[in-house]
This record gives structure tokens, C-alpha cells and sequence, in this order.
């Protein structure tokens, strides 16, 4: 396709879920990972964190790119009632978030990073997502059977939990996946 400028195009996530989604938009690319600690300076606010932390991603890979990457990088959080909800440590953890979630409306805030040798841009999407009043019964099935340990706020939107769960969103689905796409391809257009 003709929209897509001519980048060595190259994502630095692990997120399989992340992947699919670049790839939907007729992107090829490379993946290359490293570790970065996702710790972030408290003073930031919850729609401050996830650009911070995808600048921090991108920040690693600095020295590494040549002149015609394109490096993105992506962070995304769930934050209810003012309160950042990180990737749930265990079962009881994550039934605890799933608990709290439940019959409320929270935020999916998703900050991505465009790099290339000599230009940065950060940009974040929001979706607003309301889950119905779970049962004990659903929340224990979902995290028996599809373990939510690596996910933010303990669930997928496109998993099970996000089929019987959730009534209703305000903005972007992908957005609430990992990449905010529409806005993705837009800003990939003007870099």
C-alpha cells in the first residue's frame, strides 16, 4: 500500500497481542525486545505514565537504530478511580483487581513512541470501558482458565472476560488491546 512510508519498521514489544495488531495494519516489521524497568517517578499522572514509560522503551534502543528505523514503542495502563492498576502478581491479586473493576467504568490509557535517528514523537489514546457486575463465579473462571498475570488490570479485552464483561466503551477497542491503530497509522503518516 502507498500510505505506508518507507521505514525499516521495527516494534520493540514482546506483547503477541501488540504484534497481531501492527501487522493488521499491512506493516512489515521486525521485533526486537530488551528489558526496561517499568518503574516511573511518582509525581506523574495517571495520562503522564504510559508515554513516559514508552519514551523510556524507546530510550533503550537509541544508540541502535540506523537511518531508516522506525522504532515504536508502547506502554499501556488501567487506571479506576485515579488509581493505577499494574499487571496483577498472582491469582488473588488479580481477583482483587478483577473485584474492583467489576460494575464500574475505568480508563485504558495506551502511550506510544515514534523514534528514528533524529526525530522522537509521543502520543497516548484513552478509552473509557465499563464492565457489568461480574459474578465470583466468572472472574474465577476467566483467571483459572486464561491467566491474566502479564496483562494490565488482569484482563484482556479480547478474551472471554471481555465478551460476557464488557457492556460498554467509549473510544478506541485496539486502543484497550495495546495499540490505539487509528491514531498509530495517522501519526505514521505524518512522522
Amino acid at each position: 500500500m502507498n500510505w505506508i512510508p518507507e521505514y525499516n519498521f521495527i516494534l520493540a514489544s514482546k506483547s503477541p497481542r501488540r504484534q497481531e495488531l501492527l501487522k493488521s495494519l499491512g506493516i512489515d516489521f521486525q521485533v526486537k525486545t530488551k528489558e526496561v524497568d517499568e518503574n516511573y517517578p511518582v509525581e506523574l499522572s495517571p495520562d503522564q505514565i504510559p508515554g513516559y514509560l514508552a519514551e523510556k522503551k524507546a530510550n533503550a534502543f537509541a544508540d541502535e537504530l540506523n537511518n531508516n528505523d522506525l522504532l515504536i514503542t508502547a506502554d499501556t495502563i488501567v487506571v479506576l478511580n485515579g488509581k493505577v492498576l499494574e499487571k496483577p502478581d498472582d491469582y488473588d491479586h488479580a481477583y482483587e483487581m478483577l473485584s474492583a473493576l467489576s460494575g464500574n467504568m475505568h480508563e485504558v490509557i495506551t502511550g506510544v513512541c515514534l523514534s528514528s535517528t533524529n526525530k522522537s514523537v509521543t502520543f497516548s489514546a484513552l478509552t473509557n470501558v465499563q464492565f457489568k457486575k461480574l459474578t465470583a463465579a466468572e472472574i474465577d473462571y476467566y483467571i483459572t482458565n486464561f491467566k491474566p498475570f502479564d496483562k494490565a488490570g488482569a484482563y484482556g479485552i479480547q478474551e472471554w472476560i471481555g465478551s460476557i464483561g464488557i457492556s460498554h466503551i467509549e473510544g478506541s477497542f485496539y486502543n484497550v488491546m495495546g495499540l490505539p491503530l487509528q491514531k498509530l497509522y495517522e501519526e505514521i503518516q505524518k512522522f
